[in-house]
């Protein structure tokens, strides 16, 4: 397993890009924007670590930017951490059978979440080229929220 991210959401672009950047050093990586799903990412590495986090091999910050306003109370604004894992199906298995809820099934193979016992919402993401998909996790529905 290994760390890939934390995600925050931000309500102003620039006032975050000041913050993390400006004030803090952050660098920007790379920036993802969707008209389809209405949102822009910015991934930040730490000072010295953008060539590594280019090369996936350093943690980065992601800011999420929901271009429709949205209120986050409840820290909503606080997304979730991410991990890279070898085998998705056989680690949420693993955790199910240690009576971990999977909240979001990796039904195609590429993503779960799950939560800590504090709430704090996890991003499990397959190594390398999503797995074929496969049951019981094809038809499992979700549960509660992630």
């Amino acid at each position: 397993m290994r760390y890939l991210h934390t995600m925050v959401r931000v309500s102003d672009v620039a006032a975050s890009f000041d913050f993390y950047c400006a004030k803090l050093g952050l660098k920007e990586v790379r920036r993802v924007e969707s008209e389809q799903g209405r949102f822009t990412l910015i991934f930040l590495a730490a000072p010295g670590d953008e060539q590594a986090a280019l090369e996936r091999r350093a943690p980065l910050v992601e800011l999420t930017y929901n271009w429709d306003p949205e209120a986050y109370a409840g820290g909503r604004n606080f997304g979730h951490l991410a991990y890279e894992v070898d085998d998705i199906y056989a680690l949420c298995d693993r955790l199910m059978k240690a009576g971990v809820t999977i909240n979001r099934p990796p039904r195609e193979g590429r993503m779960a979440f799950i939560r800590s016992p504090d709430g704090i919402s996890i991003e499990l993401l397959q190594k390398g080229e999503a797995l074929a998909p496969a049951e019981p996790w094809t038809s499992m529905p979700n549960t509660g929220a992630w």
